[in-house]
């Protein structure tokens, strides 16, 4: 079993491991035998190791269970960070909210000690727990695929390594090798959903329903997403364009993609537009296609989707960004860079702020750019208190540029960064 373990672990670093990687631990058995298990992998192959538990702070015993982590990893010579969770404003949903501070705070833990790579103990009885879960909420190929065994995300790759490995094995590893784990008591706790997953999973198995036989459907569904995503950016490549910040999409060539394709492609224009955590549900979308082809126009998670030209357009929403201001030299809207040309141009006291319709008045040669009205509203313009100093995008003050962060190519890149 051991061996078997290693492997897994071993196979998903190698054979172009990282110089440093980040595991995260939480001092659950999970994570307790991940730790271990890399380790292991890293000492053979000289990768240098550093670990890091997030204390949440929600339960009496979280800041022991730290410390015991910190205790084992000083035991095997490897670092150890206890980042605390303390901004929960106690609204919304809680799981949620912890699992959001958790990647952030991470993120930012990797940043700090130059580690672009953090393994996370996630087994395939958590991926068939997720596969239950997206069932009941009737998603697709891609909400069945669950968990991907490689991610990007905030700038860094995450790793789980032990997808294919259930909690037993895990457990039996770590009984064998003499190491103690803690066991969270909210783990049979059945007012949240994954719990009554997991008990329902205990009912379901004697009927064939088990933890790897819905593992192995997560991966035929993440096999079946990768093909979707290929199929996706090609139909992107075929038909599309990214003009000023905006998705572009030949009209004719969208109308004869199967149906899913153009889904996708339109969920990843909005969502790459909007810079949306989560991409827009499948009513939503399905009603913003049926608006279009019946010629009508339509706006979805602060994005504007019309027809003109024989092209449809996305871009952003003039009331999402409406009231959006930011330094000259600051990321806008979470998308835009606004330079001047010349170094030494005048920018004091400058903003910017969305173009709107009081600045396209101040611009009379909107027309010659072939941009739609609707679409130049909401682009980026460069103020000084009320008057209009630039609008790049608009054909106004040539001595300032304006372009996407990340590059526009970043639009048919991330159709391929699952």
């Amino acid at each position: 079993m051991p061996l078997r373990l290693t492997q897994q672990v071993a196979d998903a670093f190698l054979p172009h491991p990282p110089e440093r990687v980040g595991v995260a631990v939480s001092g659950g058995g999970d994570s307790m035998a991940l730790l271990h298990l890399m380790h292991q992998m890293c000492s053979l192959h000289n990768i240098t190791l550093r670990a890091v538990t997030v204390d949440h702070g929600l339960r009496a015993g979280s800041d022991g269970e730290a410390q015991m982590v910190h205790r084992f990893c000083a035991g095997l010579g490897i670092s150890h960070d206890t980042l605390h969770w303390q901004d929960w404003d106690g609204t919304g949903n809680l799981q949620n909210a912890a699992r959001d501070a958790r990647y952030r705070l991470m993120s930012e833990w990797a940043r700090t000690h130059r580690i672009d790579t953090i393994a996370l103990g996630h087994t395939a009885d958590d991926q068939a727990e997720t596969v239950l879960m997206r069932l009941a909420r009737q998603s697709g190929v891609d909400g069945l695929a669950a968990m991907a065994a490689r991610k990007t995300r905030a700038g860094l790759t995450w790793v789980r390594p032990l997808l294919g490995a259930s909690r037993e094995d895990l457990r039996g590893h770590l009984r064998d090798s003499g190491i103690t784990w803690a066991e969270d008591p909210s783990n049979e706790d059945l007012s949240y959903d994954r719990i009554k997953v997991r008990k329902a999973l205990e009912v379901l198995a004697p009927l064939g329903i088990g933890v790897q036989g819905l593992a192995a459907v997560a991966s035929s569904m993440a096999e079946a997403r990768s093909a979707l995503d290929w199929q996706t950016f090609t139909a992107a490549r075929d038909a599309a364009v990214v003009d000023a910040g905006a998705v572009v999409i030949c009209e004719r060539k969208l109308r004869i993609m199967p149906v899913e394709i153009q889904r996708r492609l339109l969920v990843h224009a909005i969502g790459w537009i909007s810079g949306a955590k989560y991409p827009p549900r499948r009513g939503a979308i399905a009603n913003l296609m049926t608006a279009l082809r019946d010629g009508q126009a339509g706006t979805l998670d602060g994005c504007h989707v019309c027809r003109a030209q024989g092209k449809v357009w996305i871009f952003r929403e003039l009331n999402a960004v409406r009231d959006v201001a930011a330094p000259h030299d600051a990321l806008w809207d979470g998308r835009w860079r606004v330079s001047p040309a010349d170094a030494q141009e005048d920018t004091e006291d400058t903003t910017l702020r969305a173009l709107g319709p009081d600045g396209l008045l101040q611009v009379p040669d909107w027309r010659a750019t072939g941009r739609p009205h609707a679409m130049l509203l909401s682009t980026p313009a460069v103020w000084k208190g009320d008057r209009l100093v630039a609008a790049p995008l608009a054909a106004m003050g040539q001595k300032w540029h304006a372009h996407v962060d990340g590059g526009e190519e970043a639009f048919f890149a991330a159709l391929l960064s699952h």
